[in-house]
């Protein structure tokens, strides 16, 4: 029987794996204005991290309102849609957040689909009976000549181009295509929202894909940026779709954002910083219930949803889905105050300065101010006149906040996708291990691949990909390698290794 070495003591300790990072600074709720008491009540009955509640309540109002106004800038105008990414993990209650905050948005949708069934039939019928008087005038026409042909032709305009279906009444996608989002803008609503509490499915699926990364990215930012949507289609030739507006929230968990934050495509493109992004402390552990809370402040944020998305939607008069929006333009007041705080970001942006590592965003932090400050201030009222100084204040405090996590999440995204994983290995051991060995009669001090496996964190459940995890654990010395049939636990074992203990455990 082989002895087992003893545990190894490092006094110098493992070399760690991550950077320190940071935490943020705590979300500027008060700031949110007339969103406030839904993100407070939202935040208290799922008692996830606020941040979360004011991501949804934010994104949702730029939804609602994105139709109805563009905003004035300091280099002209620009949309009043946002991009959120909220980066958390399994169970911080992103989907139940969400799910508070989303439920007059699906009422909404609910409602508009009965309609739509309605109308469905209704234009069924008219276009069959279109198509019977189509036919009628051709074959007329095949029997006259001269004049009488003039006079089929005249009939063929008196009756008027085919029937066109009413629009698709769905708001929202979940994880399109970059066609399918085009699509569904050429027959469906002129706002849509891309909204998602498992993020990761868009980021990972068929849209994000290494061959459809470059045309995502480049899409979505254009969008952004309320740019026409160029549509190729087979058969259909080419067309260009204008007057459309989108506003996006992904919620994701940390393992799928570090790959988009670190990617250069996204960075380099500039696609990133058209986000608010924010990754919030866990409140994991910190949620004591208090009982039922009041829902009165979010029954009343889904009235003022539905109310604003009731609303008419100025359109063109020759292209019922090409949105018109008026410039809602900033008081002398918020101007000077926007002035302020793109002076103050650009010379912070200098070698040297708070924000030399992030330009991408802090160059388009005074644009996101100015797009927050059109959002809550056509969530008071459709009927605004301008901006005012006080809700500019706000959207200086929130754009700010933002972009502090942008330059704090900055660092965690040289992250590699293995070093992240062995982080999660790391605190497995730690956190979870020992209690599974020992219900297991196994010594918490030993750990195998198939251990990993068979119990540990999700994304390391093929041997392939926890070995070469467990590997990297060693190079950094918090795990050494035991030699080839060492026995541990009555079995000799081709692949073992022992945990390193340090002055604070492993």
């Amino acid at each position: 029987m082989n002895a087992i070495p003893e545990i190894q003591y490092r006094p110098e300790g493992p070399q760690p794996l991550l950077r320190e990072i940071p935490l943020g600074e705590d979300y500027p709720v008060s700031a949110l204005g007339p969103l406030r008491d839904a993100v407070e009540t939202a935040h208290m009955t799922t008692q996830a991290p606020v941040a979360i509640a004011a991501q949804s309540a934010l994104s949702l109002a730029s939804l609602a309102t994105q139709a109805h106004a563009d905003v004035e800038t300091l280099a002209g105008s620009c949309p009043i849609s946002l991009f959120c990414l909220t980066v958390a993990r399994s169970g911080e209650r992103k989907s139940a957040t969400d799910k508070v905050l989303m439920s007059g948005l699906r009422e909404f949708e609910r409602i508009q689909s009965q309609e739509y069934g309605i109308e469905l039939d209704s234009h069924k019928n008219t276009l069959a009976l279109w198509k019977v008087d189509r036919d009628q005038i051709l074959n007329d026409a095949k029997k006259r000549k001269g004049a009488n042909r003039i006079a089929a032709e005249a009939d063929l305009k008196a009756l008027g181009p085919e029937p066109k279906p009413p629009r698709l009444p769905n708001l929202t996608a979940t994880e399109p295509t970059f066609e399918g989002l085009q699509k569904l803008f050429a027959v469906g609503q002129p706002a849509l929202g891309l909204f998602s509490d498992e993020g990761s499915q868009f980021l990972g699926g068929y849209a994000m894909s290494n061959d459809n990364r470059m045309k995502t990215i480049g899409g979505l930012s254009s969008l952004w940026d309320a740019q026409p949507i160029n549509r190729t289609r087979s058969g259909d030739g080419q067309s260009t779709l204008h007057g459309r507006r989108l506003a996006v929230h992904l919620m994701v968990q940390p393992i799928a954002a570090r790959p988009l934050l670190a990617d250069p495509i996204a960075n380099g493109q500039g696609f990133l910083a058209r986000f608010l992004i924010t990754e919030p402390p866990s409140a994991i552990g910190t949620r004591i219930s208090k009982g039922p809370c009041s829902n009165v402040a979010n029954v009343a944020y889904s009235q003022r949803l539905n109310s604003i998305l009731e609303a008419c939607k100025p359109v063109s008069e020759h292209d019922r889905q090409e949105l018109k929006p008026r410039v809602l333009p900033l008081s002398a007041d918020a101007r000077t105050l926007l002035v302020g705080f793109y002076n103050a970001v650009e010379r912070a942006q200098a070698a040297g300065g708070e924000f030399e590592h992030v330009t991408s965003f802090a160059s388009k932090s005074a644009e996101q101010a100015a797009r927050i400050a059109g959002v809550l201030s056509l969530w008071r009222s459709l009927d605004v006149v301008e901006v005012t100084a006080h809700t500019m204040a706000d959207a200086i405090t929130l754009a700010g906040f933002y972009l502090g996590e942008a330059k704090r999440l900055a660092e965690a995204a040289t992250i590699s996708l293995e070093i992240d994983l062995a982080e999660q290995l790391r605190v497995w051991l730690r956190d979870s291990w020992p209690e599974k060995a020992n219900a297991l009669d196994r010594s918490p001090h030993h750990i195998v691949p198939r251990d990993v496996v068979q119990y540990g964190p999700n994304s390391l459940r093929e041997t392939k990909k926890a070995k070469k995890v467990l590997k990297t654990l060693e190079e950094a010395g918090w795990i050494t390698l035991l030699p080839e049939g060492q026995e541990i636990d009555g079995a000799a074992r081709k692949t073992a290794y022992l945990m390193a203990e340090t002055k604070n455990g492993f």
